[in-house]
């Protein structure tokens, strides 16, 4: 029986006893509620404005009619099924750009969205990854290997790192991941782990605040680098554990350059002995009381060497603190200041400076007395402790030579006494002979 075309669908399956052909059917309207038989080999289109199919479908060659349906009422059932999506615009304010879901091909299992215009594969689902391998909850935020995830991203698994890889020039890979040891970035070219945060570290282990500044126990960091403890381990340790050069440490400023001791403990008075300043000021090492200012300089010390101090210079001298303690001649020690030459010189670090000073070689004290280090210098001890033995020597030739003086003294007192004497019994016998003659 052979049905019009232009009748609705309803008519149709009403008169009708044999299924509907779909082969090019045209109308407003088209509502399918039972089966739909092709007719030859030729492509099918319904160009109806609405239309309906009230029950399950399959499309592709490998249709046969004895596909269960078990998992949903559209089926695609090829070697490599795939849908397009093919947009007609005509107008140059609508993109026209075409997309395909793809399936498999002949060497990949997959799943994956391509953009035909743009001949890219943007999206692709290689076949066996794990459940819930990316997952977009009701909030918003996307799990990767976690139905539930707890933020915006939200990533489980062994070690779940994320990976950087530099595919410009040389190849190169950064992991940044977390697990029961710590959060880390690694250099994985390099097989190094350049940084680590262990698990429980303190609040605040370092902060960059938005001045810059570092802080290390503190959110409000006062300086460049700010390090605040209250548990005994406020401390910077600078080690160099190779059999080189110890590492360093250099402060750098255009203008004075210090740091500072500073005891909290003392009351803030007048800065006495609370702060200490070690300063580098006009290429010279200095410690004051404070960054700087009249009658606050305790000590200078210049590129030459010269050492200038505000105070007395005590240099420790405990007989507890020494040992091999010999005495000495200072008689010896006399002889040997007569034979020391002295001379008056000046450093030739000090050239331009003129300045002037007065005292042995260190060679010629050092082969006198044997004293010192070196012979290349002179501890003020050494030339304190020679100077009062030769003033003991000294001393004691005085001594003796006043008490010699005192025996002559006394010597010659009493041979004065005597002659006075003899004068006086003279002038007598002479007075008594005057008179004789006179009379």
């Amino acid at each position: 029986m052979k049905c019009s075309a232009l009748v609705t669908i309803t008519s149709l399956l009403a008169m009708c006893t044999l299924p509907a052909q779909a082969q090019d059917l045209n109308g407003a309207n088209l509502t399918l509620s039972g089966t739909i038989t092709q007719s030859g080999f030729g492509q099918n289109y319904f160009s109806a404005q609405n239309n309906t199919f009230d029950g399950r479908a399959c499309i592709g060659p490998a249709c046969d009619g004895t596909e269960p349906f078990e998992q949903g009422p559209l089926r695609l059932k090829w070697s490599e099924p795939d849908i397009l999506f093919q947009d007609s615009s005509v107008s140059g304010a609508f993109s026209s750009n075409d997309w395909r879901l793809v399936v498999n091909d002949v060497s990949q299992t997959f799943f994956a969205v391509e953009d035909i215009d743009g001949g890219t594969i943007p999206l692709k689902i290689a076949g066996g990854v794990p459940t819930n391998s990316l997952y977009l909850s009701s909030s918003g935020n996307i799990g990767f290997g976690t139905s539930l995830p707890q933020e915006a991203l939200h990533v489980t698994g062994g070690t779940p790192n994320l990976r950087f890889e530099d595919v410009i020039g040389t190849t190169y890979q950064w992991d940044v991941g977390g697990n029961h040891i710590g959060f880390f970035v690694e250099d994985v070219t390099a097989s190094r782990l350049p940084f680590i945060i262990a698990p429980g570290a303190p609040t605040n282990s370092i902060y960059i605040a938005g001045s810059g500044g570092i802080g290390m126990g503190t959110d409000l960091p006062s300086t460049g680098l700010h390090v605040q403890k209250s548990d005994g381990t406020g401390a910077i340790l600078i080690e160099e554990t190779s059999a080189g050069t110890l590492g360093q440490m250099t402060l750098r400023n255009n203008g004075i350059t210090f740091f500072t001791l500073e005891d909290t403990s003392i009351a803030d008075v007048d800065n006495s002995g609370r702060k200490w300043n070690f300063q580098n000021q006009a290429g010279t090492f200095r410690v004051t009381t404070a960054p700087g200012g009249p009658g606050e300089i305790e000590m200078i010390l210049t590129p030459a060497g010269d050492m200038t101090i505000e105070g007395a210079l005590t240099q420790n001298s405990d007989k507890n603190k020494k040992m091999a303690i010999e005495p000495v001649d200072p008689g010896e020690i006399l002889q040997k200041v007569a034979e020391l030459p002295v001379s008056s010189w000046m450093y030739k670090d000090n050239e331009a400076l003129g300045i002037r000073h007065m005292g042995p070689m260190a060679q010629d004290f050092h082969a006198a007395f044997g004293l010192g280090a070196s012979e290349t210098g002179i501890s003020s001890l050494d030339t304190s402790g020679v100077a009062l033995a030769a003033i003991q020597a000294l001393a004691s030739e005085n001594a003796a030579l006043r008490t010699e003086s005192a025996k002559l003294k006394a010597q010659t007192k009493a041979e004065t006494d005597a002659l006075r004497a003899q004068l006086t019994a003279l002038t007598a016998r002479l007075s008594a002979m005057e008179m004789q003659i006179t009379d």
